[in-house]
C-alpha cells in the first residue's frame, strides 16, 4: 500500500472550536483554548503519524476583519493556509448561519483541494436544527463534504479522521515520524503563559499582551524559564502585576503547573512585565515575535 501524506489546514471564524478539534485529533494540547476570540494568534502544526500516512494538521487564527497590523498578520496565516492546503477543514458551529465573512465561503468554493466542513458543537443543539444547518451549508458550499461533530465530546471525529486519511495524496512523509509539531518548547511555554493571561484578565488586557521567552535552560532535573510579558501601557503593567504582585504570581503558578504537565519535567519560572507601547503596529516587533516572516 502506498504512503499518504498532506497538509490539512483548519480554518473558520473565531470561537467555533478549531483548536479543540486539532488538539483532539493530535492527542496533545498544542493550541491553547479559551472562550475568548483571538485566542489563537499563530499557525500551529500538529502532526499525526500512522504506518502508511502522515497528517500535518494546521490550526489557524479565527477569520476577522483586521483593525491593526497584528490582526492583519493573523489573517495572513489564514490566507496562507488556504493556499497551501491538501485538504481544507472548515469549522463552523451550531450558532453560525454562514453570513459572517462570506468572502471566505467563496474562497472555499474556488479551491482545487477537497473541503471537509465540520459543523461543531452539535451537543448544544437538536437533531432537527443540525439537519437544517447541514442543508444550508450544503447550499453555501456545494463541493464540501459535511460532518456534524462535537470536538469537545469527541463525537464523530473518528469518521472525519478516516475520511481525511482517504483524501490524502499519495506521497512520502513531510516530517520525521517521531515529530509531532513544528513549534519549539519556547513557543509552547509562551503560549501557556498567554493562555493564563486570557483566563485571568478581562477587557483589553489579553489583547494588548505578548509573551516572549527570554531564556530557556534545559537542566537534567528542571527547566529554568524566564519570560517577559509585554504590554502597551503603564496602567496595564500595574493590572498584570496586581496588588503586591498577587495577580502575576497567580498566573505564574498556573502556567508553571501546566508547563510541568506538558514538558513532563519540573519548571522554575520567572516572569517580568515590560511596556512596549506600539508592538501591535510595529513591523519590526511583529517580526521579532514571529508574526511576520
Amino acid at each position: 500500500m502506498s504512503h499518504r501524506a498532506g497538509f490539512v489546514n483548519i480554518i473558520g471564524n473565531p470561537n467555533v472550536g478549531k483548536s479543540t478539534l486539532m488538539n483532539a485529533f493530535v492527542g496533545e494540547k498544542l493550541s491553547i483554548v479559551t472562550a475568548k476570540a483571538q485566542t489563537t494568534r499563530h499557525r500551529i502544526m500538529g502532526i499525526v503519524n500512522g504506518e502508511d500516512y502522515q497528517i500535518v494538521f494546521s490550526d489557524t487564527p479565527g477569520i476577522l476583519k483586521p483593525s491593526y497590523m497584528l490582526q492583519q498578520s493573523m489573517l495572513d496565516f489564514v490566507d496562507g493556509a488556504i493556499g497551501d492546503a491538501d485538504i481544507i477543514l472548515y469549522v463552523t458551529d451550531v450558532v453560525e448561519k454562514g453570513e459572517k465573512n462570506r468572502e471566505y465561503i467563496e474562497k472555499l468554493n474556488n479551491v482545487v483541494c477537497p473541503v471537509i466542513l465540520v459543523v461543531n458543537k452539535i451537543d448544544q443543539s437538536s437533531q432537527e436544527e443540525v439537519t437544517a444547518l447541514i442543508a444550508k451549508w450544503k447550499e453555501l458550499v456545494p463541493k464540501a463534504e459535511i460532518y456534524p461533530a462535537s470536538a469537545k465530546e469527541k463525537f464523530n471525529l473518528d469518521n472525519i479522521f478516516s475520511r481525511i486519511v482517504e483524501l490524502l495524496p499519495p506521497q512520502p512523509a513531510w516530517y520525521d515520524k517521531d515529530v509531532f509539531t513544528d513549534k519549539s518548547m519556547r513557543f509552547f511555554a509562551s503560549e501557556i503563559i498567554r493562555e493564563k493571561i486570557l483566563l485571568n484578565y478581562s477587557q483589553e488586557i489579553p489583547y494588548c499582551t505578548e509573551v516572549v521567552i527570554e531564556s530557556f535552560h534545559e537542566g537534567e532535573e528542571m527547566y529554568t524559564i524566564e519570560a517577559v510579558i509585554n504590554v502597551m501601557r503603564e496602567s496595564q503593567k500595574g493590572i498584570i502585576i496586581g496588588p503586591k504582585g498577587m495577580a502575576l504570581k497567580k498566573v505564574g503558578t498556573q502556567a508553571r503547573k501546566d508547563m510541568e504537565n506538558f514538558f513532563e519535567k519540573k519548571v522554575f519560572l520567572k516572569m517580568f512585565v515590560k511596556v512596549d507601547a506600539g508592538w501591535r503596529e510595529s513591523k519590526k516587533e511583529l517580526k521579532k515575535f514571529g508574526y511576520i516572516n
